[in-house]
């Protein structure tokens, strides 16, 4: 007898970066999640795999209609009717492009029939999209109430798959490679609840994410915590209120309200340049909020192997060999740090004495 194969219901977005490449030129992916996990930023990431070879082509489905896709024009001369498609697809170019659909259960329903023929046949209207176009779409889970469907035929004729929601050290190695502030990840490190999805089915008592059940605009999801550095680094010029108002409007009241505390603290640490001068006389701080930020900080800081054993000194006195591990992950899963580790003594014997947390 045959075993049965066990797996997840959702996908992470580091599998569809490949999954949508594999299979989107023949079939088309739809992918699903909750608002705000990320899902538009793919495109992005397709084009930094793939290159220059294709043309790169976003779709505001909501916001489109038939004219914006093409219009049919009389031909005086042969006294038919043709037709024009948009600019927007760049069929003038030979290239074969990567589209994304976005929104797309969102797109009025005469759109979903137009853009049915595009994702099973590859065609605009009455012209072909290059070969080897890759066609994918993005939509919100039915289940989140913000009107997304799709007709049941076209639904047949596409592979949907539900997107899960970044993990904490998924979004922390994402947002260090794009220059969240250290308050942020830290927040974020500290607070692993911001990151939770309302489909665990535990999350009703949870004051910081989207939850279909509560009206909210302003919540934390990766996207508004992403966004609401802007907020965080400007800190200073727009005064206490205007920040924390600014934040609530983001993340919402409970997240802005939490996030006040790591902005206090922040003013009052030590600086990873001033940490490596002198490791063996700077104290620990007791919060864990604190190490976690000056950890942060070093990853986007530290440039010498000189400077990594240094600032271990100072790693191996915190007492927490959980909170020390948040150090060697990030280090190891930036793609600016993670040479500058591989080859440093200290982080290989930490990782030989700490293997147990792996």
């Amino acid at each position: 007898m045959a075993t049965k194969m066990n797996f997840n219901s959702t996908v992470s977005i580091k599998e569809l970066r490949k999954v949508i490449p594999l299979i989107g030129s023949e079939l088309t992916p739809i992918i699903q999640s909750e608002p705000g996990c990320g899902k538009t930023t793919l495109l992005t990431m397709i084009r930094e795999d793939l290159g220059d070879g294709y043309d790169y082509i976003y779709v505001d489905c909501p916001v489109k209609d038939m004219s914006d896709i093409g219009m049919t024009i009389p031909n005086h001369q042969t006294q038919s009717l043709e037709y024009y498609v948009s600019s927007l697809f760049m069929l003038d170019s030979p290239k074969p492009k990567v589209i994304l659909l976005d929104e797309f259960m969102k797109s009025p329903k005469l759109l979903q029939v137009i853009f049915t023929r595009l994702m099973l046949e590859r065609m605009v209207g009455d012209r072909p999209l290059p070969s080897g176009s890759i066609v994918f779409g993005t939509s919100n889970n039915a289940s989140d109430g913000v009107g997304d469907t799709m007709l049941a035929h076209a639904g047949n004729r596409v592979c949907i798959m539900e997107m899960a929601k970044p993990s904490v050290n998924e979004w922390l190695e994402w947002s260090s490679a794009n220059g969240i502030s250290r308050v942020v990840r830290a927040f974020v490190a500290m607070f692993p609840r911001v990151l939770a999805s309302y489909r665990n089915g535990d999350q009703d008592d949870n004051p910081y994410i989207f939850n279909p059940k509560k009206t909210q605009l302003s919540f934390c999801s990766p996207r508004s915590l992403a966004k609401c550095d802007v907020i965080v680094k400007n800190r200073d010029i727009l005064g206490d209120n205007a920040t924390m108002v600014a934040l609530a409007g983001t993340i919402g009241a409970s997240g802005a309200g939490d996030m006040s505390a790591f902005l206090s603290l922040e003013r009052t640490l030590i600086d990873v340049k001033d940490i490596i001068k002198a490791p063996e006389l700077v104290k620990v701080p007791d919060e864990i909020s604190a190490q976690l930020m000056i950890m942060f900080q070093a990853v986007d800081v530290l440039e010498t192997q000189d400077e990594l054993t240094k600032f271990m000194s100072f790693v191996n006195k915190i007492p927490s060999s959980e909170v020390q591990a948040v150090f060697f992950t990030m280090m190891m899963r930036n793609t600016k740090s993670i040479k500058l580790a591989r080859n440093n003594l200290q982080i290989a014997e930490w990782a030989k004495n700490n293997h147990e947390l792996f």
